[in-house]
């Protein structure tokens, strides 16, 4: 008869333990420990794994070479978050939060497969039914006889039509809904969860069949479950923004056959997700001109530019209670340490002032490139004076004060010059490089000289 015993699995880092603790001793996360049962009867090799290695090993130059075939799926946001397609027999996990549109785009990506390329594809669902799934799809103007659904919760099952169908292409919507009986847990669970993937990870690479997992976010915003799923899997795309926003940021963060750094935007529209192919000029449509507190920024996703509209506030608070220091889309600590510079080289008082900072249109900025703009925003909220219109920013702000350079910046420069501007504020050593006929460079070495050039101090 079999033995149970049990283990605490840290949900964050899949750390065990054989007792439970508050804290976990590996990656140091709070309240992260759950109780997982463990036949210990059973093999230490999944099942799913035990046909995986080769008999012995070979060398590399051995290895047949093969060209490189990506499928395309037709949708170039998509494509370029994969690196230029779908490599056949890759594993994709695609995190976000709930209504963001995980399956919408999931669904518009099977067909694009099944209509426009006229293969097989399968969407596996345990969170939804068949009618629910074809309504749907006429939404969306998805429907089509190469699409087929299949509602399926059992991990077993779901390989056996794997063998027996043969499709090009599978979603399973979502990893946590499926299960192994032979388990003893329930569906979502780290064992369930390891064990399904393991499974489903060896069909696909036995097969050549590439498959997308969907999975749930915590409330931290990372997918649930043990961090092992993601080193799993070839790649890790997490769905991203503002519900009450129409712009939805797809954003790799682990890709074994493309870059990390590329993102995808697409727009949530009546009839679905469509692609955004000019983000630049959807983010900035709605600026007022000249307005207080509005400056644009270049900032770099990857290979491709966007000039983002950073808006900044500054309240009077009467001098009661802490300042509040409240951002959007910008790291608040990257906030705080700006306005001490200010405050220190600038000598502008801030200890009596709410500053709230925004990046417009439910992005994201995280580098350091967007200093300046945000600075210049703060300043010009707090004087009460416009920013021209035709001015962008470009720069990263030391604690001295200085203005750094950054990378690519021709790039940016690019970027701004096709949208219609006329000058950028930027660091002083890209002033001594060639520029862009159409682009005035306004070249400052420190934070007190570039608001002197656009009359802010």
């Amino acid at each position: 008869m079999a033995k149970n015993r049990v283990e605490f699995v840290c949900d964050v880092c899949g750390n065990s333990s054989a007792r439970w603790e508050g804290r976990c001793a590996s990656c140091g996360e709070w309240n992260t420990l759950r109780e997982v049962r463990i036949q210990e009867e059973k093999a230490a090799i999944p099942v799913a794994q035990k046909d995986f290695s080769l008999e012995k090993p070979i060398p590399i130059t051995a290895i047949p070479a093969e060209g490189e075939v990506r499928l395309q799926t037709g949708i170039g946001e998509f494509d370029r978050i994969l690196g230029g397609g779908l490599v056949p027999g890759s594993v994709v996990l695609i995190g976000g939060e709930p209504g963001i549109g995980k399956s919408t785009l999931m669904l518009q990506v099977m067909h694009t497969f099944s209509g426009r390329l006229g293969i097989p594809a399968l969407y596996v669902t345990g969170e939804e039914s068949l009618a629910q799934i074809r309504l749907r799809a006429e939404r969306l103007g998805s429907l089509d006889p190469n699409l087929h659904i299949l509602v399926e919760t059992q991990v077993d099952r779901v390989a056996n039509h794997l063998r027996e169908m043969k499709p090009a292409v599978v979603v399973i919507d979502s990893i946590q809904t499926q299960y192994a009986p032979e388990v003893a847990s329930v569906p979502g669970s780290i064992s369930q969860l390891r064990e399904c993937a393991a499974r489903l990870l060896y069909q696909a690479k036995s097969m050549t069949i590439p498959i997308f997992f969907i999975g749930h976010v915590t409330k931290a915003g990372i997918i649930a479950g043990p961090r092992i799923l993601e080193h799993m899997v070839d790649t890790v795309l997490y769905f991203e923004g503002e519900r009450h926003h129409a712009y939805r940021i797809l954003r790799a963060v682990k890709n074994r056959y493309g870059s990390t750094n590329e993102i995808g935007i697409f727009e949530m529209t009546q009839a679905g997700l469509a692609e955004v192919t000019n983000p630049s000029a959807c983010f900035l449509e709605e600026r007022p001109i000249d307005g207080v507190g509005s400056v644009v920024c270049a900032t770099l996703e990857g290979s491709r530019p966007l000039l983002i509209e950073v808006q900044s506030l500054t309240s009077y608070n009467g001098g009661f209670g802490a300042p509040r220091r409240t951002t959007s889309g910008i790291d608040a600590r990257r906030v705080a340490l700006l306005l001490a510079v200010l405050e220190k080289r600038i000598g502008l008082i801030f200890v009596d002032q709410d500053v709230f900072v925004n990046a417009a249109g439910g992005i994201k900025i995280d580098e350091p490139a967007a200093d300046l703009a945000t600075m210049v925003a703060i300043v010009s909220s707090f004087r009460n004076r416009p920013v021209d219109s035709d001015l962008f920013a470009i720069g990263e702000v030391g604690l001295s004060g200085e203005i750094r350079s950054v990378t690519h910046f021709d790039r940016r420069l690019r970027e701004g010059e096709r949208l219609g501007f006329k000058r950028c504020l930027t660091a002083k050593t890209h002033g001594r490089e060639n520029r862009a006929a159409g682009i005035e460079v306004l070249a400052a070495s420190n934070i007190r000289d570039a608001l002197d050039l656009i009359g802010l101090v």
